[in-house]
């Protein structure tokens, strides 16, 4: 009866393991470059804020990426025309589900929950991985696959900056069949960002978090130099 019981725990872990795995490339982005991040907030919200929201995170919470309200005001937001609202998706929950079958989820703690669920790799690296590894699928509803993602419901939102891929058969790899508005390199920096974004959303703070830590860290380490000096001073007669 125990090593039934033990077996029953271990179940869901053992049949996780025993998937397919696949390969993800590292993501090359960073959330301290504030450019790379304003630009992947103009991706967001031009090709995804139209099917997928952010609605845990405000329009005003965009100023901490360098740019003015102004400047958020005039470029980044088309859902809705306060500064404080939350960067809901303009569509029905009800209508997406009738349109595409299911609701597309929300996004702004995609890259964590990816992350943290282990869902081939880190968060961060999924996502820069899937969003470069759209091919065109005739035998899908919507003309698409994604190698990493496979028979995925969501059709390739960036083709028109990537292009047309088509998966190879023999040597399992994508090709460019069709070239896109920008070359390859360029369209890989553009994902970077957009998915270095999509990290900064998750947990906006996080930047602010890790330097507070550091100067903790830092004032402990004072704190304790001058502790151990005052321990050393006060028993120096006794010992």
């Amino acid at each position: 009866m125990k090593k039934f019981l033990i077996a029953l725990l271990f179940a869901p872990v053992m049949a996780f393991a025993s998937g397919t795995a696949v390969h993800v490339d590292k993501w090359p982005g960073s959330v301290s470059d504030k450019a790379a991040l304003q630009n992947g907030a103009k991706l967001f919200v031009n090709y995804c804020l139209n099917c997928h929201g952010a609605s845990y995170l405000r329009y005003q919470n965009l100023v901490d990426l360098g740019l003015s309200e102004q400047q958020v005001k005039d470029n980044l937001m088309f859902t809705s025309d306060k500064i404080g609202s939350l960067m809901s998706v303009a569509a029905r929950s009800d209508e997406q589900k009738l349109w595409f079958g299911a609701t597309p989820p929300d996004l702004t703690i995609l890259a964590r929950a990816r992350g943290e669920a282990g869902n081939a790799g880190a968060g961060a690296d999924w996502l820069y991985t899937y969003l470069r590894s759209f091919y065109r699928d005739e035998n899908r509803p919507t003309g698409w696959n994604n190698t990493v993602f496979e028979n995925v419901g969501m059709p390739h939102i960036l083709y028109g900056l990537q292009g047309q891929q088509i998966l190879n058969h023999e040597t399992h790899k994508l090709e460019l069949a069709v070239p896109g508005q920008l070359p390859p390199a360029e369209f890989d920096k553009a994902v970077s960002d957009l998915v270095g974004f999509m990290v900064w959303m998750g947990e906006p703070q996080q930047e602010f978090r890790r330097t507070l830590g550091f100067f903790v860290l830092a004032f402990l380490g004072l704190l304790f130099i001058l502790a151990y000096a005052l321990k050393k001073e006060y028993w120096k007669d006794i010992h």
